[in-house]
């Protein structure tokens, strides 16, 4: 199978490390150029950051797209049933399972992943999609306990290790996923939902603002 990667490099090398593309001929775009009839298969690592690679897109709904659209409103994206919004974002590329979005069943997509090789599961659309928004609102909480003066971030990290088993303590996983993405997403979903959990935390909007 020809599949082209486009998207920011740093995504390419942990892609690379994390997936195996064993089989396949892979080529990869920092910049996705507007001819790609001939792959089989586009991996947009940055389509949430690069909105325009949309439309191209949907001009060869032949060619199905597994595009990083955590940030992303499905209201835009998901009727297009050859585009699947994925969790590529950094930090999470070697879990087990590839988060996929879609709500056009598997019939397609099954015997692409099947070919990839890469255990995968079907959520709904949705705006942060599962994983990576149930991890920025551990991170965001985490920041609100800092903020606070009640613990500092070396024990905040430990204690979540000890006692929920994750891999990473929050502002350990906030260091792998970067801040700015962890700061659109809560703010993505708190704009769609209004819910008070994604309120971002005045330390985290500090920080962020701060690496602008």
């Amino acid at each position: 199978m020809e599949v082209l990667v486009t998207g920011d490099v740093q995504r390419w090398e942990e892609l690379r490390r994390s997936r195996d593309f064993a089989g396949h001929t892979v080529r990869w775009e920092q910049e996705l150029q507007p001819q790609h009839s001939g792959a089989d298969l586009v991996i947009d690592l940055s389509l949430d950051e690069r909105a325009e690679n949309l439309m191209l897109y949907t001009m060869k709904p032949e060619i199905p797209v597994l595009a990083c659209l955590v940030k992303t409103s499905p209201d835009i994206w998901a009727q297009y049933p050859h585009i699947y919004g994925c969790n590529f974002l950094p930090g999470f590329m070697a879990m087990p399972r590839l988060e996929v979005a879609t709500l056009a069943g598997t019939k397609q997509l099954d015997p692409l992943m099947q070919e990839l090789g890469w255990p995968y599961s079907i959520i709904k659309p949705a705006t942060g999609m599962v994983t990576p928004r149930v991890v920025c609102m551990i991170i965001n909480e985490a920041y609100f306990t800092a903020g606070e003066g009640t613990a500092s971030r070396e024990d905040i990290d430990t204690s979540m290790k000890l006692g929920t088993n994750y891999p990473f303590g929050p502002f350990e996983w906030c260091g792998k996923i970067g801040i700015r993405n962890v700061y659109e997403i809560l703010q993505a979903v708190y704009a769609e939902t209004g819910n008070e959990r994604y309120q971002i935390s005045p330390l985290l909007q500090a920080e962020y603002e701060a690496q602008l």
